[in-house]
């Protein structure tokens, strides 16, 4: 399918030039093309809010207890661009206070900014008032210019993620600040678009899982299934 002609509204931009933008290709990457209607080229940091984790100072009695407000860290972040609740950490109540500026609100984004550069997820309702970590950068868009929803795919398609990786700083450990990654170009098609292309994604990842669960049923009977054809109890 090809896109129609739109307006893009976005903020007056710092850096920003025309592209042409294509179809969606490839399980859903959206790629660069020659196709007939230009979209803007924007700097993360016009659309969005790009914050740095707490100094490791501020959170000196994070610990393993079940009490407390939990901190979110990159090893809670999943590969589906979620949060692990499992093993989260937590800070005492009494910490909260001067933590407060850390807080999540629902629809923002959290990404690795060392180690594991550029893994991350979604925040969702359930996660609000909770704090992330030193190694985490908190990203929060403006909604009236980007939808999360479409941050994230935009943000973990691998073209982008080597964008990513090409501004950290080098080191033994790779690693980006809050500057370097509000300076990362992203592609700001018209809202509606965005909307479109967030549904597109989520039908194929659900379709994905349904894929991935035949396949691991399948997998868990195999064993079963060979003991009945050697027993000759199955037919061939």
């Amino acid at each position: 399918m090809r896109w129609g002609s739109h307006t893009c509204a976005v903020p007056p931009p710092r850096r920003s030039r025309q592209i042409c933008y294509a179809d969606i290709k490839d399980g859903g990457a959206v790629r660069v093309g020659d196709a007939p209607s230009a979209h803007l080229e924007q700097p993360l940091g016009n659309l969005c809010e790009v914050t740095a984790g707490p100094s490791g100072s501020l959170l000196d009695s994070l610990n393993d207890g079940p009490d407390g407000v939990p901190v979110i860290s990159p090893p809670d972040l999943t590969d589906h661009h979620t949060v692990d609740t499992r093993r989260l950490r937590r800070v005492p109540w009494s910490e909260a206070k001067r933590l407060a500026r850390f807080a999540l609100r629902a629809g923002d984004l959290l990404v690795v900014r060392q180690g594991a550069l550029g893994r991350l997820a979604l925040i969702e309702a359930e996660h609000a008032t909770w704090f992330y970590g030193s190694s985490c950068l908190r990203i929060r868009p403006q909604r009236e210019f980007v939808l999360p929803e479409y941050l994230v795919s935009y943000l973990s398609d691998p073209s982008v993620q080597r964008a990513m990786l090409g501004k950290s700083l080098p080191g033994t450990v790779p690693s980006l600040n809050s500057a370097m990654l509000s300076e990362l170009l992203v592609i700001v098609p018209p809202l509606p678009r965005q909307h479109a292309v967030v549904q597109a994604l989520a039908d194929i990842d659900a379709r994905i899982k349904i894929q991935r669960q035949l396949a691991d049923r399948l997998e868990a009977l195999r064993p079963a299934i060979f003991e009945e054809l050697i027993q000759g109890t199955s037919h061939l």
